[in-house]
């Protein structure tokens, strides 16, 4: 196990609580819409395709869609890329480094720009690592979900446990900075199990982990099981007992929780993720991308056709159809920035809230919601957090502080 982050230049958007991102600064978040199989538990905008996927004709509509975004956002500069899926790992490296090319070639990239792409463990996949890195990519996220085979298996994933480990180990090699997921609370672990599990994996962690209680997402395959009765996952006090295993063990693993969901040494968060959560700007590029940027004193969110093929036909034909936008009001910043934001281990920070939206939450509300064990304020008053109970209800935290009626 090894931390390259302390000796870094420390970033600007890393805790404690950071610092809303700069107006002149942007992410990027490219898509890969192509898996080798669809997960029964993904809703992500993703398709299993067996067929030879044409990279070079979606590299040059990529590069397309990334040349109108820039003229709308050429003087800003470039803090982090993002590559996501879908399986990115698909990608011949001479598709990603194509997109860098093109990239660096329109922005300003920041000297530390964080560029970090998602991969899936398989032996084909992993050999890929090296040219990755050639590219440009400095941070490495593995698809991992179980180390064990089993579980594995249920998850509808293509890799076993020990194609998992090799493939830490490698990016471990080849990258500066990497995490891998895994999916916890599935159906018939015990919080026993999950224990064994997550001990085991944090011998193996780096500087980052993302640790994901299982969901029931609605259009999955899993969805449909769980309505027929054929899938069960814990619930209620149960799910708690395993977050609060999740929450100790990474905690004295010296990993603790920045975010609900996520787990990194001091100064190692994923700074693209920090942008979302932060409400900072970002493009989305790609088949069924999201962006939300500031532009002309109005933030706007973007989003792209979600078919992969009919994507690229829209862009081939020079069609800017393909990419609708509308305006987020206030209030509705407000009610994202509090979505996000609450997900935070620091919590909102009210200030930043107010100076973005002018919406300040109720204050009889926030108390209300603090007597019921869901909110923390801190004692200076200048930010609320979630509580461990308020991070399974979220949704409903926001609807009580909501600035939308």
């Amino acid at each position: 196990m090894r931390s390259n982050c302390l000796s870094r230049p420390v970033l600007t958007n890393t805790l404690p609580y950071p610092k809303l991102s700069a107006a002149d600064s942007l992410s990027l978040y490219i898509h890969w819409p192509f898996c080798v199989v669809k997960c029964p538990y993904c809703d992500f905008n993703s398709y299993a395709r067996r067929g030879k996927i044409d990279q070079p004709a979606y590299l040059n509509g990529l590069k397309a869609e990334i040349s109108t975004l820039h003229t709308n956002t050429q003087n800003r500069t470039v803090q982090t890329i993002f590559f996501g899926g879908g399986t990115p790992s698909l990608m011949q490296a001479s598709t990603v480094q194509g997109l860098l090319d093109h990239i660096a070639g329109l922005w300003s990239i920041a000297p530390d720009a964080e560029i970090t792409l998602e991969a899936n463990p398989s032996s084909v996949e992993a050999g890929r690592f090296s040219g990755y890195k050639t590219a440009g990519v400095n941070r490495l996220s593995l698809g991992v979900q179980s180390l064990h085979d089993d579980a594995l298996k249920a998850l509808g994933r293509v890799h076993n446990a020990d194609e998992a480990l090799k493939a830490i180990e490698l990016s471990q090699k080849h990258f500066p900075r990497s995490s891998f997921d895994l999916i916890y609370a599935r159906e018939g672990q015990t919080p026993a199990q999950w224990h064994s599990e997550l001990s085991q994996a944090l011998k193996y962690a780096d500087e980052h982990l993302s640790l994901y209680q299982l969901t029931i997402e609605q259009g999955t395959h899993f969805a449909k099981l769980y309505e027929q009765g054929k899938l069960s996952i814990p619930i209620d006090e149960e799910a708690e007992e395993f977050y609060n295993i999740t929450q100790e063990l990474c905690e004295n693993a010296g990993l603790p929780a920045y975010e609900t969901s996520n787990h990194a040494r001091q100064g190692c968060e994923s700074r693209h993720n920090m942008v979302y959560w932060l409400y900072g700007d970002y493009g989305g590029i790609g088949p069924g991308a999201h962006g939300r940027l500031r532009l002309g004193g109005q933030t706007v969110g973007t989003e792209t056709t979600r078919s992969p093929e009919k994507w690229l036909t829209q862009v081939q034909a020079g069609q800017n159809d393909n990419h609708q936008s509308q305006i987020i009001s206030l209030d509705e910043q407000a009610d994202e920035m509090l979505l996000m934001g609450l997900r935070l281990h620091e919590g909102i920070h009210l200030g930043q809230l107010w100076q973005r939206t002018g919406f300040s939450p109720d204050k009889d509300k926030v108390r209300q919601l603090c007597q019921d064990g869901l909110l923390e304020v801190s004692k200076d008053k200048k930010t609320v957090r979630a509580s461990i109970k308020g991070r399974f209800l979220l949704n409903h935290i926001v609807l009580e502080l909501a600035a939308s009626p």
